[in-house]
């Protein structure tokens, strides 16, 4: 039986606690008040009553035999009638204390059994109901979120702003009313994706804008920093250097020396947790890692993980709050639209080839700059080279791509738009495949894609798959190739790979824990399917079997140079932009910087992904 991300990153390592003591919520009381003693004294069916009438506002529909009671069916009516009520305010309360709940046999009830039982009850609902907004359900947080996000939203064209948290209270209303519909469950769930992807699609830099403003006053409420604080004062008691743990622990395994190594682990894991502090998250997932390598069993792992994915809905809930979260992606997307803009000056053709497209977020922005442009909206064709069969990350059929994107086009008003896809291993994708035609602008994209091909690592021969795609790739002849790549380097044993991914990772763990509460449930999500994944393919796979190897930045550059590809300059000014527009919007310790003709991006000094565009040698376009 397949295993799911959450039983394998986080139930193996949790330590089961006794549950917690429960928290008073401003809401209607889930038990009702026992009274004074005196009270109790005058109701002989007392502990007969309450705990029927505790399972019943709870909603336990569990049979038992003191259903049946007499004396309960009789005393539980007053209580039906108020929960049946429409409202709870006080005159409902005062009113029903006075005729009995509407309800004779009630009313004929002596004192003790009755009256002062519910006037106990409804005390302690009355009291919960003053805390209650008498406004507005909405709090005092989310109303500022929305104010920011009103000021700060720039794009034209969005007839409809997407609200997240609208449509969860909607999705829950359907949830609610599932008994009295004709409808199956499965059918609800994908009507919800379909209803995320057209918002994304549609509306996705809106929604980025509106998710990255609420993240900044969520990271600013005071229940965040006092978990913060509570949680600094726990590691600084416990105080250990995980990283440098993990590390030794790597050390006896390439040695062989597992004993030790297991010794190492067991260590560790008193210190990791799926909701703690960044070294504590990242402590959850390498130590998993590091067993499963320990004991051979990391392939059949993934490929467990890979089948046992979550719902489309959570999934592209955590990518959008990644995205709002850390610049990244948008820089990525930014990146990419600024340069088939510039390459389409003067031109009415556009024909964009993307190399492992999972959603096709990013064409979305530049489909709507396009249909407004000056002059009117160009011809676009976009052909999508399939996902590669080696990732670890979910992602659309080829058909949702293509109904979402001819759904923005014609949203957008662009008239004449063409979807094209080849289902074939890239380094069989040739210029035939495309049907290339001469007036048109060629742009090539890579984002992120190119390192899941195999590298010399694997294929001694020359050329190996990368130099064939990116040899390709340059046949194509390409008006631009944008190529956006993860900046670090596995070399070809364990050790170096291990600490390569550790820094890594523990960087982006990092910016989740500066920039996301801990206790936000896409974040766990995000860390379990994407960087979780990826960390037990990297550290516990070898082979065909290991899936990314990614290079850094010079790597690729010296790679594109030698199959005759020439970098182009970056455009004027779009690194100034970049840099103004990620010191507005994200945290102070995320930096962007130019080396050479490559925009690299970065959290605290460490360079984690870079972009640059390319032409074939001696020729600047087709």
């Amino acid at each position: 039986m397949a295993i799911t991300p959450e039983e394998f990153f986080v139930k193996g390592l949790m330590e089961h606690q006794p549950p917690s003591p429960p928290v008073f919520v401003p809401d209607l009381p889930q038990k009702p008040n026992n009274g004074s003693s005196e009270g109790q004294h005058h109701v002989p069916n007392t502990d007969m009553m309450l705990p029927y009438i505790s399972r019943v506002l709870m909603e336990d529909d569990d049979d038992d035999q003191l259903i049946d009671h007499p004396a309960l069916l009789q005393a539980q009516q007053p209580f039906v009638q108020i929960l049946s009520a429409t409202s709870f305010g006080s005159n409902t309360a005062s009113d029903l204390l006075q005729d009995g709940g509407g309800d004779e046999s009630a009313s004929n009830l002596p004192l003790s059994k009755g009256t002062e039982l519910m006037r106990a009850f409804l005390n302690g609902m009355e009291e919960a109901n003053m805390l209650l907004p008498k406004d507005s359900n909405i709090s005092r947080d989310e109303q500022q979120v929305d104010q920011m996000v009103r000021e700060s939203i720039h794009h034209g064209g969005a007839k409809k702003r997407y609200n997240r948290d609208d449509h969860l209270e909607e999705e829950g209303k359907r949830a609610s009313k599932a008994v009295s519909t004709t409808r199956e469950p499965e059918e609800d769930n994908a009507n919800d994706e379909n209803v995320m992807l057209d918002e994304l699609m549609l509306h996705g830099c809106e929604i980025c804008m509106r998710d990255t403003e609420k993240l900044h006053v969520s990271m600013y409420n005071e229940v965040e920093k006092k978990s913060r604080k509570s949680c600094s004062k726990a590691a600084k008691a416990n105080a250990v250097d995980i990283r440098a743990l993990l590390i030794s622990s790597a050390q006896e395994m390439a040695a062989n020396n597992h004993v030790r190594a297991r010794e190492l682990l067991k260590k560790i894991k008193q210190h990791a947790s799926a909701t703690g502090d960044a070294a504590q998250r990242l402590a959850q997932y390498f130590t998993k890692a590091l067993e499963a390598r320990l004991v051979g069993t990391g392939s059949v792992l993934c490929q467990s993980l890979m089948e046992e994915r979550p719902s489309t809905m959570e999934f592209l809930m955590a990518c959008s709050l990644y995205s709002a979260a850390c610049c990244f992606s948008r820089v990525a997307f930014y990146f990419s639209t600024v340069t088939v803009m510039q390459a389409m000056l003067g031109k009415s053709r556009l024909h964009i080839v993307d190399y492992g497209m999972p959603y096709g977020f990013q064409w979305a922005c530049l489909l709507r700059l396009l249909a407004s442009r000056e002059g009117g909206p160009p011809e676009v064709k976009i052909t999508a080279i399939g996902c590669s069969k080696h990732q670890t990350w979910p992602s659309a059929s080829i058909e949702e791509i293509q109904y979402q994107l001819n759904r923005c086009a014609h949203e957008f008003r662009l008239p004449h738009f063409k979807f094209h896809a080849v289902m074939k291993e890239w380094v069989d994708v040739c210029s035939k495949d495309l049907n290339i035609d001469a007036d048109e602008v060629l742009v090539v994209n890579d984002l992120f894609s190119f390192s899941t091909l195999m590298d010399e690592s694997i294929y001694f021969d020359n050329p190996n798959p990368r130099d064939t795609v990116l040899d390709n790739v340059r046949k194509m002849k390409p008006d631009v190739f944008i190529q956006s790549i993860l900046n670090r380097s596995y070399g070809s044993s364990f050790l170096p790979r291990f600490r390569e991914a550790l820094f890594f990772f523990m960087a982006l763990f990092d910016i989740l824990d500066a920039t996301i509460p801990r206790q936000n449930q896409y974040r766990l999500v995000l860390e379990q399917v994407v960087f979780g994944t990826s960390v037990l393919n990297t550290i516990a796979c070898e082979g065909l079997d290991l899936v990314e190897r990614p290079e850094k930045y010079r790597q690729w550059q010296a790679r594109n140079q030698r199959v005759g590809l020439r970098q182009l300059p970056l455009k004027p000014g779009i690194v100034e932009e970049v840099k103004d527009q990620v010191m507005k919007h994200h945290h102070k310790d995320f930096f962007i910087n130019q080396d050479g003709q490559w925009l690299l991006q970065g959290w605290m000094g460490r360079v984690l992904f870079a972009h640059s565009t390319w032409v074939a040698e001696n020729s600047s376009s087709r």
